[in-house]
């Protein structure tokens, strides 16, 4: 590792940006692996990532006691910069809770609309630009990384409408 970079820790929480084909339900479901995560960091190279996986939930099923994992697990790491894989329904609500509780740490939630294993541009695109963001940003804020944008966590929203992401 390069001595003028610090490590960013990815944290894996499902969402979509996960979801597999279950060949018994015929379903897409959020394996409790970081599989698509492994292959992106592996295919880029990049090595100042560390990577661990918490929850393995769709976003709709996230609780308040999920939310509550996360923010200890935050408050417990010696990491600065932490990048959120979430799914898109509520990482807004996430983010809030994050803001409320974190105020010492660089905080990117991103995710992606369609899963890895169906397209692998999408998400992979949402997560280094979200890297890419860290190595460059130096204040502690929580913020949402999708489409092209990242932005602090209340300017951004997802537009259910057209199926993107937009800023205020």
């Amino acid at each position: 590792m390069r001595k003028d970079r610090k490590k960013i820790l990815i944290l894996n929480t499902g969402g979509t940006f996960n979801k597999v084909y279950d060949e018994i339900s015929g379903e897409l479901v959020v394996p409790k692996d970081n599989k698509a995560i492994e292959t992106i960091i592996k295919s880029t190279k990049v090595n100042y990532l560390e990577l661990d996986g918490i929850i393995f939930k769709d976003s709709l099923d996230i609780t308040k006691e999920d939310r509550k994992i996360l923010k200890e697990y935050i408050l417990g790491t010696a990491f600065q910069k932490i990048i959120i894989i979430h799914g898109t329904d509520t990482m807004d609500k996430t983010a809030k809770y994050l803001s409320q509780h974190i105020l010492n740490k660089q905080i990117i939630l991103t995710g992606s609309m369609v899963p890895f294993c169906v397209n692998t541009v999408e998400p992979t695109s949402n997560l280094m630009q979200a890297v890419g963001f860290l190595q460059n940003k130096s204040k502690n804020n929580i913020y949402i990384s999708m489409h092209g944008h990242i932005t602090k966590h209340d300017k951004v929203f997802k537009n259910r409408e057209i199926g993107l992401f937009e800023c205020h």
